[in-house]
């Protein structure tokens, strides 16, 4: 319910297609005359996990609303290096105008699809799940949620709304875990209750609390096997997070230590974008 649509999908494209245009488009709006038509080429220029497809072609479509378009790979496909993933045609000014706002955004959704869809393959046949964070950059959140989903994982928290996250600075200014949970009980009554845990002192309080779900940080996966048999040995079986530092080659550990799910802020906050480019010619 949070992700943009419509109207307020364009305006934040509207936003980022006038933070890069700026006054005008010199380049093209000198060179190439108004009457120009082209058609392109959208290719993977890496092997990619393809998301964004929709996103780019409303840019297009934004200031070129009669523009040709055909997707040619699904969302969450594999694109090899060299393949086409669309093609399109219009009038030649304003797709150049838009290319680069268009680009980033495919860039990094197919980059961070790709990255989440590594991390999936990491913990398959596991019942594991592969979680984001709020580690997005800002005002892109909306298209990395996307692409997280496009890649296989599943979203956390949109925003500081959505659910109480009691972590260790809360534990401390609140008065511990029973005390934070209490509170958030009776100032926030319905909204789902995850308590991280440092001990297994904290663990139990949680678990006595009644939290929906526990956040195991920076423990090892011996630790988190340990207290994942404790929270689902409890009557109210809560999820299991487990997070820190998670790498492609240490989260399948995790998944198998019992873990319900393991957050990676690496899938959003510090993604290689996938090489995508635009070949243009004249029609």
């Amino acid at each position: 319910m949070h992700e943009p649509a419509g109207e307020s999908l364009d305006a934040l494209l509207r936003a980022l297609l006038a933070e890069d245009v700026g006054r005008g488009d010199v380049t093209t709006e000198t060179i190439v005359p108004p009457g120009a038509r082209a058609r392109g080429d959208i290719v993977a220029k890496s092997d990619c996990v393809v998301s964004g497809l929709p996103v780019a072609r409303r840019v297009f479509e934004l200031l070129e609303p009669g523009i040709e378009w055909g997707a040619e790979a699904a969302t969450g496909s594999r694109a090899g290096a060299g393949n086409r993933i669309a093609r399109l045609a219009g009038a030649a000014r304003p797709i150049l105008t838009a290319e680069r706002v268009a680009l980033n955004l495919l860039q990094r959704m197919c980059g961070i699809a790709t990255l989440t869809r590594r991390f999936v393959d990491a913990v398959a046949g596991t019942p594991c799940r592969v979680l984001d964070t709020r580690k997005t950059a800002p005002g892109l959140r909306p298209f990395d949620r996307q692409a997280v989903r496009d890649g296989g994982g599943a979203n956390h928290r949109y925003d500081l709304s959505e659910m109480v996250l009691i972590k260790d600075n809360h534990r401390r200014l609140s008065g511990g875990v029973a005390r934070a949970v209490e509170a958030a009980r009776a100032g926030a009554p319905g909204v789902e209750i995850e308590v991280e845990v440092e001990s297994e002192a904290e663990l139990a309080q949680a678990i006595a609390s009644g939290a929906d779900r526990i956040l195991i940080d920076n423990q090892s996966p011996e630790t988190v096997a340990r207290w994942s048999e404790i929270a689902h040995g409890s009557l109210r079986r809560p999820f299991v997070e487990a997070s820190g530092n998670m790498r492609l080659d240490t989260v399948r550990a995790y998944a198998l230590a019992g873990a319900d799910g393991v957050s990676v802020g690496a899938l959003t906050h510090s993604v290689a974008a996938a090489d995508v480019s635009l070949e243009l010619f004249v029609e």
